[in-house]
């Protein structure tokens, strides 16, 4: 005789709440409770579905098992056991291998899970350096802290004259299966920490780890040319990997320090160049700093502030280029301060002797007092 479906017995929706469901229960076992039906057998019987029903769908694992299987999903002799442990394991074996690709695990007991070994972390180590170092290259050196191989244990972890144990929990595989209803999910062995290894008498110097903090010190060869951000890469100087596995790299980023004259945009230097107002409009020349020693510049009469003069092949030659960048030096005229009385009176002077005909000899106030009145309309 087929099984009632559990929901139609309840008389509620699929999608019914728990709290739906245990409602729906108690109304049902008011009714048809065989001490207030002492003489009916039948409604003992509706009691007994009613019963069975709230038992498995009050169940969340269950619940979902018979959502999906039916009456079998929780049947404990139809194979599935989703009340039972047994019908599980046949559900395990059933689709064990195909979660086994795609985890990569080992199946539980005595199977063997991924290896264990795994490549060091990577390291960073930040890099202050000057602009000539950046410019003409450098080498220098690093302390960075790192993780060595503790020499008691020789990086077992355990105590000399001792040996790690293959881990009772998980059998040596490093993973365990748990079962979550109707699916088997594998992790990583809480004892063993996906070792595989337990070690019951730890060496007193890393503590079980087989490994200790310590810092060495590195040669770092920085190439002429590098820039802010750049990257060296120093090959199996990270981390040291674990179970035997390869180390990780050491990244040392690369950071300029402010410089005092220069600003460096990729490959070409600008920095300011102050002139006096006299030479400004008279011209002459001036000796500017670069980095390989000085330059001089002829500054043509009637220079203004913001003009920029380029020094060609005078800036960096970056790593992966083949040229020199530029300098460019911006024209910055200063006003003079701290004058004398003879140095007032001058400059009153030319300024009485200018300002008879201002615009020929301040063009672009002219220029900026026109588009003032047309502004204004006036």
């Amino acid at each position: 005789m087929s099984k009632r479906d559990f929901y139609e017995i309840l008389g509620v929706n699929r999608d019914a709440s728990d709290e739906e469901i245990k409602k729906a229960y108690r109304k049902l076992a008011m009714k048809h409770h065989p001490d207030r039906n002492p003489d009916n057998p039948s409604a003992e019987e509706k009691f007994k579905e009613a019963k069975e029903a709230y038992e498995i769908l009050s169940e969340p694992q269950k619940r979902a098992a018979y959502d999906q299987y039916g009456h079998a999903g929780v049947d404990p002799q139809a194979g599935f056991g989703g009340g039972g442990g047994q019908g599980f394991g046949n559900f395990s074996d059933a689709f064990g291998g195909i979660f086994d690709e795609i985890f990569g695990g080992g199946r539980g007991g005595g199977g063997r899970g991924g290896s264990n070994v795994y490549r060091g972390a990577d390291l960073r180590y930040n890099l202050e350096i000057t602009l000539e170092q950046a410019a003409k290259g450098t080498e220098t050196k690093i302390r960075i802290p790192t993780m060595e191989v503790c020499e008691p244990c020789h990086g077992s972890g355990a105590k000399p004259g001792s040996q790690p144990k293959t881990c009772p929990t998980c059998n040596g595989s490093g993973q365990v299966r748990l079962q979550q209803g109707f699916f088997s999910i594998q992790q990583t062995c809480p004892k063993c920490h996906g070792t595989g290894r337990f070690i019951p008498d730890p060496c007193n110097s890393c503590h079980g780890v087989g490994r200790l903090k310590k810092h060495k010190t590195l040669a770092v060869k920085i190439p002429a040319g590098v820039d802010e951000g750049d990257r060296i890469r120093l090959s199996g100087e990270g981390e040291h990997g674990v179970n035997g596995g390869p180390p990780g790299d050491l990244y040392v980023q690369i950071h300029l320090k402010p410089h005092a004259v220069f600003q460096r945009e990729h490959n070409d230097l600008h920095c300011e160049m102050p002139i006096s107002f006299t030479k400004a409009a008279l011209g002459g020349e001036i000796e500017i700093p670069t980095l390989d020693g000085s330059a001089i510049i002829k500054i043509p009469a009637e220079t203004q502030t913001g003009r920029v003069f380029r020094l060609r092949g005078k800036g960096i030659r970056g790593v992966r280029s083949h040229t020199h960048g530029d300098l460019m030096c911006h024209v910055v005229v200063e006003t003079p301060v701290n004058l004398t009385d003879r140095q007032q009176e001058l400059l009153r002077e030319l300024e009485e002797i200018s300002s008879g005909d201002s615009d020929k000899h301040n063009p672009r106030a002219k220029s900026w007092m026109d588009k003032v009145k047309d502004f204004f309309g006036t």
